[in-house]
């Protein structure tokens, strides 16, 4: 049996630049270890709409 109460979790990281110019935003599904990382995940991630390398914060 698998255990009930993980502290992994499942987030969503969004482009922040395609955001702030109105554009279509890139969206990236990641997990993360709650317990030893409780801040919100920032990843340099690749947004296909704008074609570059952009930052992509954890979104709830």
């Amino acid at each position: 049996m698998a255990k009930k109460n993980t502290k992994i979790k499942k987030v969503i990281l969004e482009c922040t630049e395609a955001r702030k110019n109105g554009q279509t935003p890139s969206r990236y599904m990641t997990t993360k270890n709650t317990q030893k990382h409780p801040e919100r995940l920032e990843k340099m991630k690749y947004n296909p709409f704008i074609r570059k390398h952009t930052l992509h914060k954890e979104i709830k």
